[in-house]
């Protein structure tokens, strides 16, 4: 027989389980259970830099206090492995960036204890500037679980089944989505809706097709829901037989420019998803790479979403006499940092990091977040006084711009599209907002904008290479801000101002003003209602190849002059007042911006002292001309 004690802890232990019981049926919690509530908090925490103040050793000890808090987990410290200050403030040493878990509050104390040198930021999670999938306004009103239906839908191409093709149902409630198969079949599970009340099936093929957006679909749960796809090649002529050159490139002209500039010498650096090495268009590009979210110089060659390896394309494909991408600068080197998945500003500054010390040339940040970074805005300061241009994508929410593309340091870009590029029966076509120009450009409805826009470029319907020898249409205003990255490496790698004897061959901050001067001078200024969603317009590749010799049209660039003034264009001579530019005998001669068509009205022999004085004039009439003085 069980003793007293035996009996009583019986009924303690009974009594405790009832206590459970009733504790769950109020929808209590009881002690032991794992009680949902909010995760702990990754934050970056730095110093800012203060004239005459070292912050070495504050740092030291608030890591020392961090690494004793129980309530804080260090789960990084970031140490810059360039030899100069690590925030470009032109000091010696490793300045550090210590990356901690902790809760809000907690880091909420911390800043407020650190006062203006302490920098206590989130370190926020980084989305790659990649078009969301489209989304309708939902019901707001309650749904029936009852309700609902299977169905199934295989998604075919020409040659066959599609597989690993994204399909989402929009119905009054939240979608359903799921991905093809071997066999090209979905089924999808579709809760509180019936087949009447779905309003579009959307099917998003990973490559070699056009999407499709199906309004109104006739969807039967008891039989087969077919949906053919487009191939590429239906509407691009000679895609899969010679090299192709993309809408974008043929809009920025980059069919007008010389076929030997080709940006041999300059690094661009694609922080981004990695770049799938084995493809025909960029196999022979990528020099080097890091994957940044496992610290580690192996696997950035392999790229799960696709999304560096367009970039890639767009921007140096070199497919020569064969089939695929033609970039814009087909023999720059092409450095990767891998980021995605995973990648948090942490990782973004671990990859500027990497860039710096490649000594890039341009970093193509296809990137975002809604929030700024103190931490991060130093550290691209820093590549920008080192001669790096950085140059962002504006970001896909349809709203403000993202950072770091809202960053005085970079180049904005915002996309643009155009009407006849793409099906009318694709998801593309969904894109276009009016006004349209009259050679159907348009600013899609997905485009952040703002003041700080720079440029507008290509980010609709741009075909370009995708893992693992493919190719793929996309949207987003990544795709636009390669377009733009591979123009700066032309720029770099021809304009006469950055080779070793012009006025901007070192590599600093006016190195990086000027050459953000010329993509600014060399865009084509779009009427879509609103400049803040074009800025100085989308650019033409060969503008940026017209400074004018003394007196007459500059020798060293015939072809572009010659095609550009018979279009009857007017032009800007991208070029410094008082520049200098080799001339066709070899020696430098003096040049400056013109306004307006055909040659300046500079006198031959003009000295370029005195050309400032000439310059300053030509701007006073012309304002005066305009009313403006």
């Amino acid at each position: 027989m069980p003793s007293k004690r035996e009996e009583q802890e019986s009924k303690t232990s009974a009594g405790r389980s009832s206590g459970e019981k009733a504790t769950r049926e109020r929808g209590g919690s009881p002690e032991g259970d794992n009680v949902l509530s909010s995760r702990m908090g990754q934050f970056l925490i730095s110093t800012r830099p203060v004239p005459g103040v070292h912050p070495l050793a504050g740092l030291d000890l608030l890591e020392q206090n961090l690494r004793s808090d129980p309530e804080v987990q260090v789960v990084d410290v970031l140490t810059p492995r360039s030899a100069t200050g690590a925030f470009g403030n032109g000091r010696s040493g490793s300045q550090r960036v210590i990356v901690a878990r902790m809760r809000e509050d907690k880091a909420a104390r911390l800043a407020q204890e650190g006062g203006y040198q302490v920098i206590v930021e989130r370190d926020h999670a980084l989305t790659y500037a990649h078009t969301a999938v489209p989304s309708l306004p939902l019901d707001a009103g309650g749904f029936n679980q009852a309700n609902g239906f299977t169905i199934n839908i295989t998604v075919m191409g020409d040659d066959g089944p599609v597989e690993g093709a994204l399909v989402r149902i929009f119905g009054s409630l939240f979608p359903t989505q799921g991905v093809t198969g071997r066999q090209g079949r979905v089924e999808l599970n579709v809760i509180g809706e019936s087949p009447s009340t779905i309003h579009a099936v959307y099917v998003k093929p990973r490559s070699d097709f056009w999407s499709i957006w199906v309004p109104q679909p006739t969807l039967n749960p008891e039989g087969p829901n077919v949906i053919s796809l487009k191939d590429l090649g239906a509407t691009l002529p000679n895609f899969s037989s010679q090299q192709f050159i993309g809408w974008g490139q043929r809009a920025m002209h980059l069919d007008s420019v010389p076929s030997a500039f080709r940006g041999k010498g300059v690094k661009v650096a694609i922080i981004d998803s990695g770049a799938a090495t084995t493809h025909r268009s960029i196999k022979r590009q990528v020099k080097a790479g890091y994957d940044v979210v496992a610290k580690s110089q192996e696997g950035w060659e392999e790229d799960a979403i696709g999304h560096g390896t367009h970039c890639a394309g767009i921007i140096a494909g070199n497919a020569e006499n064969s089939e695929g991408m033609r970039g814009f600068a087909p023999e720059a080197e092409i450095i990767v940092c891998k980021l995605f998945p995973g990648g948090r500003y942490s990782s973004l500054l671990d990859a500027l990091e990497f860039c710096i010390g490649q000594r890039a040339d341009v970093i193509n940040l296809s990137l975002g977040a809604a929030e700024p970074s103190a931490i991060i805005e130093q550290k691209i300061f820093q590549a920008t006084q080192m001669g790096i241009a950085c140059i962002a994508a504006a970001g896909n929410s349809g709203g403000p711009v993202q950072y770091p593309a809202s960053s005085p340091n970079v180049l904005a870009v915002a996309a643009i599209g155009k009407q006849g590029e793409f099906p009318p029966d694709s998801y593309h076509a969904l894109t276009a907002r009016p006004p349209l120009t009259p050679q159907g450009f348009f600013s899609p409805n997905f485009t952040c904008f703002g003041p700080s826009i720079a440029v507008c470029a290509p980010g609709v319907a741009v075909v370009s290479s995708a893992p693992p020898d493919n190719f793929a249409a996309w949207d987003s205003t990544a795709v636009a801000a390669a377009h733009i990255s591979g123009l700066a490496a032309l720029i770099l790698a021809h304009h006469p101002d950055f080779q070793a004897q012009g006025m901007f061959g070192a590599r600093n901050l006016q190195r990086v003003d000027r050459l953000f001067q010329i993509i600014r001078q060399c865009g084509q200024p779009l009427n879509l209602g609103d400049p803040m969603r074009t800025g100085a317009g989308l650019p033409d590749a060969t503008r940026a190849f017209l400074p004018a010799e003394v007196g007459r049209t500059m020798a060293a660039f015939p072809e572009v002059s010659h095609g550009l003034q018979s279009r009857g264009a007017p032009y800007f001579a991208a070029a410094p007042f008082g520049g200098y530019a080799p001339a066709a005998s070899g020696q430098p001669f003096p040049y400056a911006p013109i306004w307006g068509a055909g040659p300046g009205p500079w006198a031959s022999g003009q000295l370029p002292e005195s050309m400032w004085l000439l310059a300053f004039q030509q701007l006073k009439t012309a304002m005066q001309s305009a009313g403006l003085l």
